[in-house]
């Protein structure tokens, strides 16, 4: 699954270098996201990684089905600053969208299993400064037991970043080359990362952890 943020994309190097899996689909969604622009950087990592097939899936419904649930895809709602969240708020921010990796694990889920694949990667990592339930070991041994009931082909979960920080992640994909100048983060989906949301927060907090420079900061500077 490669949404084009940095997560995904370090997973998507990671398993095409470091698993040396050979032949590697990688499925996008499109699920009426503000920050749609990351589905350019999927399409660019993709490519770059020389994946088999990248498929992009519409799931726009997503958008009309969870409505006034997420700051993610409800135009009403303003992405927050990640400093105006209080210490509850943190624990599921309003960036979080209902049910959207269950839904998207399971599409993925069947995808894999109708072209004979048994194994399906995700980026969950550990976010240091908030946190989705859908990202967490639980959910990953939850949504595993339940896609064990497959009586022909099970599809099994694999996020081998689920227990790393963000600076880990960052650390180990400038290990394995990936240009972080091609990966979007910002919820806010401007023509410029807003420096302010939680996952641009996170980001910055990475790069400056491991005394990196952000291409995508400096891109702007230029």
């Amino acid at each position: 699954m490669l949404s084009g943020g940095m997560d995904s994309s370090t997973l998507l190097h990671y398993v095409k270098g470091r698993l040396a899996v050979a032949s590697v689909h990688a499925l996008s969604f499109d699920y009426g996201q503000k920050h749609s622009r990351e589905l350019e950087a999927a399409a660019w990592q993709a490519e770059n990684a020389g994946v088999e097939r990248h498929e992009v899936i519409d799931v726009s419904f997503i958008k009309e089905l969870v409505a006034r649930g997420s700051a993610l895809t409800d135009e009403r709602v303003e992405v927050p600053r990640l400093a105006c969240l209080g210490s509850e708020q943190r624990r599921q921010p309003p960036t979080y969208v209902p049910n959207r990796n269950m839904i998207l694990l399971s599409l993925a889920a069947a995808y894999a299993e109708s072209h004979g694949l048994c194994d399906l990667f995700y980026g969950a990592q550990a976010q240091d400064e908030y946190g989705y339930w859908d990202c967490t070991r639980k959910f990953l041994d939850g949504i595993n037991k339940v896609l064990s009931l497959n009586r022909r082909q099970p599809v099994t979960v694999h996020a081998p970043f689920i227990g790393m920080r963000k600076a880990e992640v960052l650390k180990l994909g400038l290990e394995l080359g990936v240009d972080f100048g091609r990966t979007w983060s910002c919820y806010r989906g401007g023509a410029r990362p807003c420096d302010a949301c939680p996952t641009c927060v996170e980001r910055a907090k990475a790069f400056r952890e491991l005394a990196v420079g952000d291409p995508l900061a400096a891109a702007d500077a230029v």
